[in-house]
């Protein structure tokens, strides 16, 4: 049968893709399973015990709706930052709140700046809803380029723009203080997210105040729970800017779009700091040990301020592509790299528990030999 024919032109210029293949696919594709997953930047540790009773508790109840004003979750986050809550916007995710954001300020034809090979999901929103995409080069240590990015939202008249830090997929970072002298220089009459998914694992000094931002009319921040707490699979997002921009939220988000035991799960671990600070401890330790064991296989591990570490390769991306290929065809080893030159000159792993570092000890050396021979 064919589709339906009255699509609008956009959708209709659109191509049907998705921003990241998953390992269910590949496993789909290859017809054998993932033995090692360290490639979605995702917790192999876990959430909170303390979570899992949580959610074991909530799961009577999942026949309730979601409190549609986040009152809870709101009120537990605005504790943990010391900002009031009507400061926080909630959402499926960041990946949600970013189409949200989108959808808020974005119609054909509107500028956006961003990063090129940065996070592909924001610029899938942003050509969802027609909007013009203009990318900066990273600098030649593999950050996102913070005087080139202000350059073009000035040059280019954006209204929107994304900096990530720390940085997917490079896990480069910026300090403070640079990276506040640029969210106030940029122009009130762009938007600018300010993508922190990763701010649990930054190192001291990365991360700007939480006041330094507050009275910016045109920064909003992005956290999550999908990464150090371990919850990607529960959808829990949030937002950080004035009460006048949260409130923007409840023009077209999905008011029910909660899931009522995620919220549970996400209140409790916020709770359970202690188990948050181990598994920081458990990801600074994976991350030493995916850079020993890249060292070891004649690669040359980035700093990374992430739950991940970028590897590079030292030739291009098809040499690269070929040792992400081997990884999960011969050992069920699954990673994932940069999609774009020059970027894609290195491989993307996750940190994750021992037995998956030991797989991944095993491996890459001689999958890097046969990539380098072939």
């Amino acid at each position: 049968m064919s589709a339906f024919s009255r699509l609008t032109p956009l959708a209709e210029s659109l191509p049907s893709t998705v921003p990241f293949v998953g390992p269910e696919a590949i496993e789909r594709l290859r017809g054998r399973p993932v033995q090692a997953r360290i490639g979605a930047n995702e917790s192999g540790f876990g959430p909170s015990p303390r979570v899992i009773d949580t959610i074991a508790q909530a799961a009577a109840e999942t026949w309730k709706y979601a409190d549609p004003e986040n009152f809870r979750i709101k009120e537990a986050l605005g504790r943990h930052l010391g900002i009031t809550p009507q400061h926080i916007a909630v959402g499926e995710g960041i990946d949600g709140l970013l189409g949200q954001i989108v959808r808020l300020v974005i119609e054909p034809g509107r500028t956006v700046v961003t990063s090129l090979g940065g996070y592909p999901t924001f610029n899938y929103h942003v050509t969802g809803h027609g909007g013009r995409l203009v990318s900066v080069p990273y600098t030649g240590d593999d950050r996102e380029n913070l005087e080139g990015l202000l350059e073009a939202i000035i040059r280019e008249k954006a209204t929107l723009a994304y900096f990530a830090n720390p940085d997917n997929p490079m896990g480069s970072w910026w300090d403070a203080e640079s990276v506040v002298a640029f969210a106030r220089a940029v122009p009130e009459t762009c938007l600018l997210i300010l993508d922190e998914a990763y701010c649990e694992t930054a190192p001291a000094g990365a991360l700007p105040s939480i006041e330094s931002l507050l009275d910016r009319p045109n920064v909003m921040r992005t956290r999550t729970f999908s990464k150090a707490y371990g919850l990607a699979g529960a959808r829990v997002g949030y937002t950080i800017s004035t009460p006048e921009n949260a409130v923007l939220f409840d023009k077209i988000r999905n008011h029910f779009g909660m899931n009522r035991i995620a919220v549970e799960a996400a209140i409790t671990a916020l709770v359970d700091q202690a188990h948050l600070a181990d598994v920081i401890a458990k990801i600074a330790a994976s991350r030493a040990e995916i850079s020993r064991i890249a060292l070891e296989a004649g690669l040359r591990p980035l700093p990374s301020a992430t739950n991940f570490v970028a590897v590079d390769c030292g030739r291009d991306g098809i040499h690269a592509r070929a040792i992400v290929d081997r990884l999960m065809a011969d050992h069920g080893i699954f990673i994932r790299m940069p999609g774009v030159s020059p970027l894609n000159r290195c491989i993307r792993i996750s940190t994750g528990p021992a037995a998956e570092m030991g797989m991944l000890a095993g491996a890459l050396g001689d999958v890097v030999r046969k990539a380098t021979s072939d």
